[in-house]
């Protein structure tokens, strides 16, 4: 009694909302991975009360999602048949798979790791994914059956079947998600819950049936128990690449959506943390042979915006739906297929708007990664497709970094600031010193580049010192220490002083395991340009 008196009543009104919001979502997506409704909802429970417990954020909703489960059941198509029996344990295997990942990258504070994802490849691959599977619900609204899985061949082969189209269903599913899309603003009233309630009536009464419409069936409810699907090793490898793109998608989505709301109220984030709490959720769903749980932005939004405080409103959530499942679960197997499909179709529909694409075009920066990154996903399918979209980012950040951007420093205003000399032609290079400053850390991409910049600038005028400044250089990975060796050799054979400055307490222990008598400790330190400069200018061999 104690500790219902201290739940607020703005959180049991939040949860009370969200349960009515994420009850057809989990049986929807469970319908798209090809698994029982049963699963959506056990993997609901352990998400809304496994993240409120070990979580850091006291907003987010962790649920059965519609990008984890499009990438489940596009990843699962390439090795086994949708109505396979082996489905469900494939699926489960991933579930736990992709929480162990999740878990292994918090425990290496991996947590930052999204960031190595351009935001126009998620916005890309977002909206291609969201196309992906608005395709594999139109066979639900239409109720027709095609042969093939893919985007293309699947769209085509609804066209051709034209003829044979339900308008029952097809009216059916237009009329749930228009009636979301027009109530969208009443976030506090489970509309989607009362559009099921209002199928299963339909169902009850007979016109489902009178209008060929298909329902989803009666499913066995069993008391889930603890245990690992029973597959042999080559299957547990082959499942390994699923559960890795699962995994990212899981916390891509979460990332931003707990990003999001912790900016918005100056709330603490520990990405390492949702990194295991996530991870945690997945491998208990994975046993209870539940879905992949993410923290998705819908949901946490609409946590928000019901008034939700803390995570007592996810508890209140999680408590509702374990009353659902023991007291109303039989009405499941009279909700209209074309109602479930709707529901996922509306809430993917916020991610299939070109609107997101318009700053890059304006501002004239990658437009080709985000177009890359659609097509990708519509072309190679989801897991390929994200495959491919994440190599393409990658890419394009090393050959941002590998064209060295070296500027060439000098005094300005005879004061201690050393500028780029280009920018402002007043700068005034100290007398046979060159200082050189790459903008981009130095990596086995440009550092050879670099090295022969400051080679063919030596070339071109009697230097006697060169002074490296390496504060863009937060380390110094092994192709980059060779070619400063070789840098350093080659101006020696000149008779040219090699100087860094600016030098990083990790670079600096790097030279020192070095240890070349190319590099001895008094040519490395953290001092500044006008330091360095200051001390070689005041030096006997500077007078000479």
């Amino acid at each position: 009694m104690t500790a219902a008196k201290n739940i607020p009543i703005s959180d049991v009104i939040a949860g009370l909302s969200i349960a009515g919001l994420l009850l057809p979502e989990a049986v929807a997506y469970s319908n798209l991975v090809g698994l029982s409704p049963q699963s959506g909802l056990v993997a609901l429970v352990l998400g809304l009360v496994l993240y409120g417990l070990i979580g850091n954020s006291r907003l987010a909703i962790v649920s059965s999602t519609s990008s984890s489960a499009a990438v489940m059941s596009s990843g699962l198509a390439t090795i086994v048949m949708f109505s396979s029996p082996e489905r469900a344990s494939l699926a489960y295997a991933v579930v736990f798979l992709s929480g162990i990942l999740l878990v292994i990258a918090g425990l290496f504070k991996l947590g930052e790791v999204t960031h190595f994802i351009a935001k126009p490849v998620l916005k890309g691959f977002s909206f291609g994914l969201a196309l992906s599977i608005v395709v594999k619900q139109l066979p639900s609204v239409l109720q027709v059956h095609p042969a093939h899985n893919d985007f293309f061949h699947q769209l085509w082969e609804m066209l051709q079947a034209y003829s044979t189209w339900n308008w029952h269903a097809l009216s059916m599913g237009l009329c749930v998600f228009f009636t979301l899309q027009f109530t969208q603003r009443y976030k506090t009233i489970p509309v989607a819950l009362l559009l099921i309630i209002l199928g299963i009536g339909l169902d009850v009464m007979g016109y489902i049936q009178e209008w060929g419409i298909r329902s989803v069936g009666n499913f066995e409810f069993v008391l889930p128990s603890v245990s690992l699907p029973h597959l042999n090793m080559n299957s547990w490898l082959q499942l390994v690449e699923i559960s890795l793109a699962v995994a990212l998608i899981i916390y891509a989505e979460s990332y931003t959506s707990i990003r999001t709301s912790a900016l918005k109220y100056n709330d603490s984030s520990e990405p390492n943390r949702d990194l295991i709490a996530l991870g945690v959720s997945n491998i208990c769903s994975g046993l209870f042979k539940g879905m992949a749980v993410g923290a998705g932005y819908s949901a946490t939004s609409a946590n928000e915006s019901a008034g939700a405080k803390s995570k007592k409103s996810a508890w209140v959530a999680a408590l509702t739906v374990v009353i659902f499942l023991l007291y109303f679960r039989q009405y499941i197997a009279n909700i209209p297929e074309p109602v479930l499909a709707s529901i996922v179709m509306y809430a993917v529909s916020g991610h299939i708007r070109f609107a997101p694409f318009k700053q890059y075009f304006i501002w004239h920066k990658d437009r080709l990664l985000s177009i890359i990154a659609i097509w990708a996903v519509i072309i190679f399918g989801v897991l390929n497709g994200l495959l491919i979209a994440v190599i393409v980012s990658v890419l394009m950040l090393l050959k941002s970094y590998s064209v060295p951007r070296i500027a060439w420093l000098g005094r300005l205003d005879g004061g201690h600031d050393f500028v780029d000399i280009n920018r402002f032609p007043e700068a005034v290079a100290p007398y046979a010193i060159l200082i050189a400053r790459p903008d981009h850390p130095m990596f086995f991409a440009n550092a050879e580049k670099i090295c022969h910049a400051i080679l063919k600038k030596v070339s071109e005028q009697n230097y006697k010192h060169v002074i490296l400044n390496l504060e863009e250089c937060p380390s110094l990975d092994s192709t980059s220490i060779e070619e400063l060796l070789s840098l350093a050799e080659h101006l020696q054979e000149q008779r040219i002083d090699l100087q860094l400055a600016r030098v990083r307490r990790s670079v600096a222990q790097t030279l020192l395991y070095v240890n070349s008598p190319l590099f001895p400790q008094s040519s490395y330190h953290s001092q500044s340009v006008d330091d360095a400069v200051h001390q070689l200018e005041s030096s006997p061999s500077a007078a000479t």
